[in-house]
């Protein structure tokens, strides 16, 4: 849930924005895509391992066999195969045709053979023509309006993996816009910890500005308040729904044994984000790096509370008991997140991290701009 909530930053910035004519996402919008890909590979690798024998994880899709062994299309298990793939997809293509021009501005500039051979092959012949500007305007197009959609609908049929079911905590039609909402702010925050770093290291101030830090601060404020109004209605909604089991659940969440970590998400994705009204913060890079990781931090903690809580006492309390995550545990999950560092560390050692034909289109433009003033 944690990497599929960071993957949904990537296709916003870039579809959505662009639908939009929002020009202050060229700056940012190449590495929040790739990190839409690497974070839900490391999020596809969750169901397989769950799956008890993953070596049978082509059973979950409907390929014809002389069996007529077909998935349970009932299963949310099968829906987040649908959506995850459906989403990795459509993502990997729009990042792939937004990336055509600018792998052969590297084929024309790589330096040794197999450079031009590998970039001129990943180009597909590009030569800037007209005809393709053309074409390639209309498939960027397209395939932004194809997944804006999924932006919604990826998150919601995540939700629906627990709204589905009967259990106190889970059970809540509050849970499509309450996931979609944190998913977003998940993502920016981040698309944040990665651009600060980045604009540091590779001295990009020029590129991404203070200005397309304030947006994305201003759009962290605005999903965080999101969030926490869902954090209210859920609370609200269990106690006037008189249901004893869903109250019990919610007094467990505030007083139980996991109180603390319900209390440390709401200080985390309720309270600290509430200093980005004040236009210094947002202007203060430091300060907005800083919290962004509290966000991160805190979206991890209401998965875990959504999860763990909802199942440690259920309607018996012959079954209740306590999870303290195991150290296998723990190395799957720092393993992913391993792994989503060194595709993203591989991705800006061979590949352009700021769109070069769109800041192409911009430069001329505030040169003009200059000119007049």
């Amino acid at each position: 849930m944690w990497w599929i909530g960071i993957g949904h930053a990537g296709t916003l910035i870039s579809a959505i924005l662009l639908l939009l004519r929002q020009q202050w996402r060229q700056s940012i919008n190449r590495f929040a895509e790739a990190m839409t890909l690497f974070a839900v590979a490391c999020a596809g690798l969750f169901p397989l391992l769950h799956l008890g024998r993953p070596f049978y994880f082509y059973w979950l899709v409907p390929y014809p066999n002389i069996m007529s062994l077909w998935p349970q299309f009932r299963s949310p298990l099968v829906w987040d195969v649908f959506a995850i793939s459906t989403y990795f997809t459509i993502s990997l293509l729009f990042w792939y045709v937004g990336l055509i021009p600018d792998l052969a501005t590297l084929r024309d500039r790589s330096g040794n053979r197999v450079g031009r051979v590998v970039y001129g092959m990943l180009a597909m012949g590009w030569r800037g023509s007209a005809r393709h500007w053309q074409r390639y305007e209309i498939a960027y197009l397209l395939l932004a309006g194809l997944a804006t959609p999924l932006v919604v609908s990826v998150h919601t049929v995540v939700s629906f993996d627990f709204a589905v079911a009967i259990v106190p905590g889970w059970h809540s039609t509050i849970f499509p816009p309450f996931f979609v909402a944190g998913a977003i702010y998940s993502g920016f925050a981040m698309v944040m910890t990665l651009a600060i770093p980045l604009r540091a290291a590779y001295h990009l101030e020029d590129f991404i500005t203070a200005r397309h830090l304030e947006n994305m601060a201003k759009i962290l404020l605005v999903t965080g308040l999101i969030v926490t109004y869902g954090y209210l209605i859920e609370t609200f909604i269990s106690w006037y729904s008189g249901n004893e089991y869903e109250w019990y659940m919610t007094m467990n969440r505030l007083r139980g044994p996991y109180a603390p970590l319900y209390w440390a998400l709401i200080l985390c994705n309720s309270l600290v984000p509430q200093v980005l009204w004040f236009r210094r913060a947002r202007r203060n890079v430091v300060l907005l790096f800083v919290v962004a990781l509290v966000v991160n931090v805190g979206m991890w903690l209401e998965r875990f509370i959504i999860v763990v809580t909802s199942l440690h006492r259920d309607f018996l309390p012959s079954s209740w008991g306590m999870y303290y995550p195991t150290r296998w545990d723990w190395a799957t999950f720092i393993g992913t997140m391993g792994l989503f560092a060194t595709l993203f560390l591989l991705f800006i050692r061979f590949l352009p991290m700021i769109s070069i034909s769109e800041m192409r289109m911009i430069l001329p433009q505030a040169e003009v701009k200059d000119a007049e003033a």
